[in-house]
């Protein structure tokens, strides 16, 4: 005897009118296509288990500004001021001018010349020779290498040491203030001159810990070694991915308990994280077959992806439970469960991806991998959650603890909703819409105190206690030179360079930057020619100055060291010694500089921003500030036109979209409360907010309108809305925020300032969704006109 209700199911969905074409084209042909994912993920899957972590100094700067195209045009002109690393090698008690210290330092500077990735010819320590001394006598000139040619380790040779290093101008440099380290400084290829091949960060790093620090510092308790440098700070996040292993399984099974406690059912618990980590390996295996590697910026995407699919699983779980619920077999709901979110589903998917993809048009390459990488794996999750889970379920259904778990909500939990639905009442909403003015105004304030970059010493990207961060804080301490390097580029006419007004100019420019807040210091092919002048006068300081007598000048320079003039004598660097490279530092550097090249450039000499660390940090800082109201224009507008294209209405992009906005507001104003700055790092959560949070709006209007046009009123079709669709979109809010606010324990900084956010913008814009998406209905959807055009409708049918 056939069950009514299924017949009812069976002829409802044979109705030509009711069923789409893509519904049928799925689900007249399940076994084929679960047969062909299932060939696609082990595909997928064994691609994406051979995928690498990647990173590479140059995918990390925007190439196209123009500081970095000045520096890359003179790349052979000058040392590698950008991409090094700096070896403090320590002695715990006395100083450095001991036996075992300079045999230890001997050692480490050997390993260094061998290590691949070293440019050897610019490898720098007190056993190098390119660091020399240099005296005036009353015969002229003396000068040779720091370690004396007959050094032994004896008393008299380490005594001689001591004279040599006085004399050699590198106290400061590569000899600390107080005589108890040194520092080895070895410039890094990007890539082998010899192979071609990309300098592997993860090993250099790791040989660092093995071949330097693990290896002397057990051997000689005494010596204790502190390594900075671009390399080491890439490779010690690297080696904190590890971790995030962690992060996932937590965040999966963390997922997986609050599902099982919201469906009751096994079934609507594991297949919604299946399918969501099918995704993950898709998108992985693709990445893979694309060329792509995980940096330490995207490898956190997966996170992200998985978090997607869960977020559309549970609306299917719950659609399904609904159905099953009123009687319909495992492929009838389904197939209503499909037919009722395939287009909301669809066009929440693809608003995330287009505003993934928006940040390609950041000029950083890390920042479009990491866009690519999102709208790969949002791609992803429309075929494995709209079809693949969908099509599982149809065979396996909702179970029987699940269909009684959603007939037996019970009064308790309708009066919840009943309460809730009060949102859209016409005396609460124009309350809620107060409160959120007054969050705007909140937010605009202080907002204004957000800073584009870094706002710590150190990498922001570590914890403050982290080796790194120690380690850079040892040679702050210690070293009057900082790590923080601008590189001002003098360019000239062929053998032009140390012409008097050439060296004139940049004496002016150091005055300049010397007198500004944040710089220690500066040195030039200038104080070269004026410390040798006074040198050749007997050592009067009067003469402290630059000559007007060109032979003087050519004498003075004679001798001047490789990284301050190149072969051609067409460019010579200032180098400018920065206190940190925070972001207010940069700004007002960058500005005196800025202003001085403007008002000093001529014919005879052009002033070019910049090399070294700290103009790459200021390059990239540029680039992500006028990226940013860009990057969220573009999110918005995508996101309102594709709402705008489905729902054919204004009034419903308004009220989808106005709570992201005030999403996104206060969460720029909880990064510049919690000192948080915008930078490589940060700069996508703000789009990837967005493009998730877009969701819940796309669910929860879809349905509001559907109860409206049925021709209930407002708070009777949002009361419907809160019962169906808003107990899922209020626990995805929740799980999502709970699995990623784990990664506020991760050791990788920005791995928890991005899990605070996304916990943050999970959470608000759910409460924009449910709380605010109704009081704006109130007002924008005008619901008394269209409840009387429903009715009317009804009436004349």
């Amino acid at each position: 005897m056939s069950d009514p209700m299924h017949d009812r199911g069976e002829h409802y969905l044979t109705t030509p009118k009711a069923e789409p074409f893509l519904e049928r084209l799925l689900f007249n042909n399940r076994a084929l296509i679960l047969i062909g994912f299932f060939v696609l993920t082990l595909f997928l899957g064994y691609n994406a288990a051979k995928i690498q972590p990647d990173a590479s100094f140059e995918r990390m700067i925007p190439l196209e500004h123009p500081y970095i195209v000045n520096m890359l045009d003179h790349r052979n002109d000058l040392e590698n001021l950008g991409n090094f690393v700096r070896i403090a090698v320590a002695v715990e008690d006395g100083d450095i001018f001991n036996p075992e210290y300079m045999e230890t330092l001997k050692q480490i500077t050997d390993e260094m010349f061998y290590l691949n990735g070293v440019d050897r010819s610019g490898l720098k320590s007190l056993w190098t020779s390119n660091v020399r001394w240099v005296e005036v006598t009353e015969q002229g000139f003396q000068g040779g290498t720091v370690i004396p040619d007959n050094y032994d380790g004896s008393r008299d040779s380490l005594e001689k040491l001591r004279q040599n290093v006085l004399r050699s101008n590198e106290v400061g440099r590569l000899i600390s203030d107080n005589f108890r380290s040194t520092v080895v400084y070895a410039p890094l290829y990007e890539k082998n001159p010899e192979t071609g091949e990309a300098l592997d960060y993860a090993e250099f790093s790791r040989q660092l810990e093995e071949k330097i620090r693990s290896k002397y510092e057990g051997q000689n308790p005494e010596i204790s070694i502190h390594i900075v440098g671009f390399a080491k700070k890439v490779g010690d996040l690297i080696e904190g991915i590890g971790s995030i292993a962690w992060f996932a399984g937590i965040t999966i099974l963390l997922t997986t308990l609050l599902l099982f406690w919201y469906s009751r059912c096994i079934a609507g618990t594991l297949v919604p994280v299946f399918t969501s980590i099918i995704a993950v390996f898709w998108q992985l295996g693709a990445l893979k077959l694309l060329g792509y590697g995980l940096d330490p910026y995207s490898v956190l995407v997966p996170f992200l992806v998985f978090a997607i699919g869960i977020s559309h699983g549970v609306q299917i779980v719950n659609a399904m439970a609904v159905e099953s619920a009123k009687g319909f077999d495992a492929v009838t709901s389904a197939r209503l469960a499909f037919r009722a979110l395939y287009i909301p589903g669809m066009l929440a998917l693809i608003s995330d991806a287009m505003g993934f993809l928006t940040l390609v048009f950041i000029e950083i390459d890390v920042i479009r991998d990491l866009a690519v990488a999102a709208g790969l794996g949002v791609a992803f999750v429309i075929v494995t959650n709209l079809v693949l889970h969908v099509l599982i379920m149809s065979y396996i259904g909702i179970s029987k603890g699940g269909v009684r778990h959603v007939q037996n909500h019970g009064e308790k939990e309708d009066r919840k909703w009943r309460i809730m639905s009060y949102f859209s009442h016409p005396g609460v909403a124009p309350i809620s819409l107060l409160i959120a003015v007054i969050g705007l105004g909140l937010g605009m304030y202080y907002k204004q105190d957000l800073k584009v970059g870094d706002l710590d010493q150190g990498a922001p990207e570590l914890r403050a206690d982290s080796r790194y961060n120690k380690d850079n804080a040892f040679i702050i301490d210690n070293y009057s030179t900082s790590a923080d390097v601008l590189v001002v580029m003098v360019k000239t006419p062929e053998e032009q360079c140390t012409q008097y007004n050439v060296l004139r100019a940049m004496d002016s420019l150091q005055w300049e930057l010397q007198n500004t807040p944040g710089v220690q210091g500066s040195v030039s092919l200038a104080d070269v020619s004026k410390l040798v002048t006074k040198a050749l006068n007997e050592g009067n300081w009067k003469w402290f100055e630059i000559s007007r007598n060109q032979t003087i000048i050519n004498a003075s320079i004679r001798d001047a060291p490789s990284g301050l003039i190149n072969t051609s004598c067409d460019l010579t660097p200032v180098l400018v010694f920065l206190e940190d490279h925070k972001a207010e530092t940069l700004q007002t550097v960058i500005e005196r500089t800025e202003a001085f090249a403007q008002a000093n450039s001529n014919e005879e000499h052009t002033f070019l921003l910049a090399a070294g660390n700290a103009g790459i940090e200021a390059a990239t800082n540029e680039v992500i500030s006028g990226a940013k109201d860009i990057m969220l224009l573009l999110v918005y507008s995508v996101v309102s036109l594709l709402c705008f294209l489905t729902f054919r209405s204004l009034r419903a992009v308004a009220c989808i979209v106005i709570p992201l906005g005030l999403t996104s507001i206060l969460c720029e104003a909880i990064m510049a409360m919690s000192g948080i700055g915008i930078k490589v790092a940060t700069l996508p959560v703000i789009a990837l907010g967005v493009g998730i949070g877009v969701d819940y709006g796309i669910y929860i209007y879809s349905k509001l309108e559907h109860f409206l046009l049925e021709g209930k009123t407002l708070q009777e079709a949002y009361y419907e809305t809160l019962r169906s669709t808003g107990k899922a979109v209020i626990f995805t809010g929740v799980t999502l925020g709970l699995g990623v606010v784990t990664w506020i324990f991760s050791p990788i900084k920005f791995q928890a300032d991005m899990g605070f956010l996304l916990f943050f913008m999970f959470l608000w814009n759910m409460v924009g969704a449910i709380w605010l998406l109704p009081a704006l209905a109130r007002f924008l959807l005008r619901p008394d006109k269209m409840l009387a055009k429903a009715r009317a409708a009804a009436k004349s049918r």
